[in-house]
């Protein structure tokens, strides 16, 4: 599950990926609910670490395959929590645990790379932080590729159909695939059935957590 390159000839990275998916490509606007774009955003750089055989996914648990540390930094700290917590090892637990802070450090690794720039919004005494891509092309990339070839029937690298499968887990393929035949999505659904057994599990526990979340938004 190698890193595709985006519009700009740059190699990115899975959780990059799934941030433009889950942002609007001009003003940076989640198109999810907070939640599930945290959890998604987790999975993702779970997925980094599995597509490198750094771990694995056992029965819904985590297991460390290969403890050497990766060069990307967030990968890094990915990797060095799970080590250092062995006897937690339930994926929804990480996926939870990460969630927290997944936003903030998938944001910044990408600002760190021009991808992302940073702009303060609300008032003065209720500031935030947004991130905006600052390339709008670059941003759509993933979104117009990702629905060309399902919408044309095509075969998903396994990159792609990891990317697909998040956008699928959170709830955000009826925006992806809005206006495309049944079909498609039936497309999409099937390529990620005939994903790796330990993706499909990441990908189960992430749909449980996402589609547990949004059921309580919805009826609170």
């Amino acid at each position: 599950m190698r890193a595709v390159g985006s519009a700009a000839g740059q190699p990115m990275r899975l959780a990059d990926e799934f941030f433009y998916l889950a942002h609007d490509d001009q003003t940076g606007r989640s198109r999810l609910f907070e939640s599930a774009t945290a959890h998604g955003l987790a999975a993702a750089l779970l997925a980094e670490l599995f597509g490198q055989g750094r771990i694995t996914f056992v029965g819904r648990h985590v297991r460390v395959a290969d403890p050497s540390p990766p060069a990307d930094w967030l990968q890094h700290l990915v990797l060095d929590r799970l080590v250092a917590e062995p006897r937690h090892t339930a994926t929804r637990t990480w996926l939870a645990f990460f969630g927290t802070t997944a936003y903030e450090q998938v944001a910044t690794r990408m600002w760190q790379l021009g991808l992302l720039r940073q702009e303060q919004v609300g008032r003065l005494w209720r500031q935030r932080t947004v991130y905006i891509p600052t390339d709008m092309n670059t941003a759509a990339w993933s979104w117009a590729r990702l629905s060309h070839q399902l919408r044309n029937y095509e075969r998903l690298s396994p990159f792609d159909v990891a990317l697909a499968g998040l956008a699928a887990s959170t709830q955000l393929d009826p925006i992806l695939l809005d206006g495309a035949p049944p079909a498609a999505r039936v497309l999409l659904r099937r390529q990620v059935e005939q994903a790796s057994l330990p993706l499909r599990e990441l990908l189960a526990d992430l749909g449980a957590v996402v589609g547990g979340t949004v059921l309580s938004h919805r009826t609170s």
